[in-house]
């Protein structure tokens, strides 16, 4: 008998896939207590370091605006040909403990923290301009299968590839994983993206949908296993070292930032949910515009003080940028700050790589570790009739439409193959050969056959040469009326 899915107070789950959202494109509605229990209880299970991005590498730089932006955004951090802002960024692995190698294969956080005349400003994303899932109600599911297994405290595949395969919308990014850009050969020569998409709204209310793109300017590179499994067993630690030294030396790694721009008409049209972070906006439909170059030239002074207590939260946005209805994207609104008020504390804002530029006035008071005045002797409530800090109506958010039937509502399309499959044929025989070997490998110790089957069936809807190679690699006979009727 297949035993209930139950909350922690034990009452049993409807919908343990899509979180409860107004109409197939959301916003999410805060009314879904099983998401916010499954992200609050996740943010929890470690003790103290990250759950995720644990192990990481962090620099300090400026960003130069080199193309005004205020056509699009009031942001005063992209506006002014020249102007320069001082910033923060941490580089890390998802999966990997404190002490786990750098050369991995796993995406790698891409985070950079603006210290605006606005206040700060996070951009929190990763090497890869997709992510494996797009409903944050399965992001705890997902993580526990590139975690240890409890009761082995070994890593899994078969929890890995069962996951995959019972999530196809994860093909795209297994597909970009298992690919050349899986492991980088350092951060400096990696890219960066914001994965999600974003609202810039300008001077006048006008508002466009925005993607992030950094671009090094070191060039990409990136490791074979092989080489990436020599240099873990000799240096654990190569690409922290690589940074560090790097920035030490003088040769200040560099990345110029791009931006896809999409008017807010044309989401309710294009060919792929706009929103789905599984999926990428096509250049030729929305090329990139230049913004800026990000310039890291100066090494923390303590690793604990700067690198480790740093906090990032997607939902540190400053006037003229907003969220979107991405799924993933509105519970990460959420569940960073959360995390950083269980980890380091819920005055974390108040740490010095954390503090604002700006002088920060709010009726916050108290809690664990307050290192301040505490707002000394002021008015501390509001509204009130002694001359306290009041809100500044034109910085409030854009309005924008919301309807539909609350419920806990998938995505309303599901394409999973297709930009898997269009990556797949833009890669060379050669990135395809080592594609294919690293998933064979990848999947090789995975105990269930079924599992392996289920996805060969997902890579040969994405190109049937796509499958047949991971099938012979595997082992197991390929029958093309099977995948094809079952695809």
């Amino acid at each position: 008998m297949t035993k209930k899915l139950t909350t922690s107070w034990g009452a049993p789950v409807g919908d343990n896939q899509n979180s409860i959202t107004a109409g197939s494109q959301g916003p999410t509605l805060i009314q879904d207590v099983h998401l916010l229990e499954k992200l609050a209880h996740f943010n929890r299970e470690r003790v103290p370091e990250r759950v995720v991005h644990a192990k990481g590498a962090g620099a300090h730089g400026y960003f130069e605006v080199t193309q005004d932006m205020s056509k699009y955004t009031k942001a005063k951090v992209f506006n002014g040909v020249g102007k320069r802002t001082p910033l923060f960024v941490r580089f890390s692995t998802v999966a990997g403990e404190l002490g786990s190698a750098d050369t991995v294969r796993d995406p790698r956080g891409f985070a950079v923290k603006f210290y605006t005349e606005e206040g700060n400003y996070d951009l929190v994303g990763n090497n890869t301009p997709i992510f494996f899932i797009r409903d944050a109600i399965k992001f705890p599911d997902f993580i526990h299968t590139q975690k240890r297994d409890p009761r082995t405290h070994l890593k899994n595949p078969t929890a890995v590839w069962d996951f995959w395969s019972l999530s196809p919308e994860s093909l795209h990014q297994v597909t970009y994983l298992m690919g050349d850009r899986g492991i980088p050969a350092t951060y400096r020569h990696m890219n960066g993206y914001g994965s999600h998409t974003f609202k810039w709204v300008n001077q006048d209310g006008e508002a466009v949908w925005v993607k992030y793109h950094f671009k090094t300017n070191q060039g990409v590179k990136n490791m074979t296993s092989e080489v990436a499994a020599k240099i873990a067993g000799e240096n654990p630690d190569y690409h922290t070292e690589d940074l560090f030294n790097a920035i030490e030396n003088g040769d200040y790694p560099s990345w110029t930032l791009y931006v896809q721009i999409m008017p807010l008409e044309d989401a309710k049209t294009y060919r792929f949910d706009p929103f789905d972070v599984t999926k990428v906006w096509s250049h030729k439909d929305y090329p990139l515009i230049e913004v800026g170059r990000m310039v890291l030239n100066r090494n923390p002074e303590n690793y604990f003080a700067e690198v480790e207590q740093a906090t990032f939260s997607p939902g540190n946005l400053v006037p003229g940028i907003e969220p979107s209805p991405d799924k993933m994207l509105q519970a990460r609104l959420f569940a960073y700050s959360d995390a950083h008020r269980y980890r380091v504390g819920v005055n974390h804002h108040l740490l010095p790589i954390n503090r604002p530029r700006v002088e920060v006035n709010n009726y916050q008071r108290d809690g664990f570790m307050r290192f301040d005045d505490n707002g000394g002797r002021s008015v501390y409530y509001e509204p009130n009739s002694f001359g306290g800090p009041t809100e500044t109506p034109e910085y409030k958010i854009t309005p924008f439409p919301v309807s539909g039937v609350a419920e806990s509502v998938p995505h309303d399309r599901d394409d999973h193959y297709t930009q898997a499959g269009d990556l797949y044929r833009l890669m060379s025989e050669g990135e395809k050969e080592r594609l294919v070997k690293n998933i064979v490998e990848s999947m090789k110790p995975v105990t269930k056959e079924e599992i392996k089957i289920r996805q060969i069936r997902h890579f040969y809807k994405a190109d049937p040469d796509y499958g047949r190679r991971v099938a012979e690699g595997l082992g197991i006979t390929f029958k093309e009326e099977d995948f094809v009727e079952k695809a």
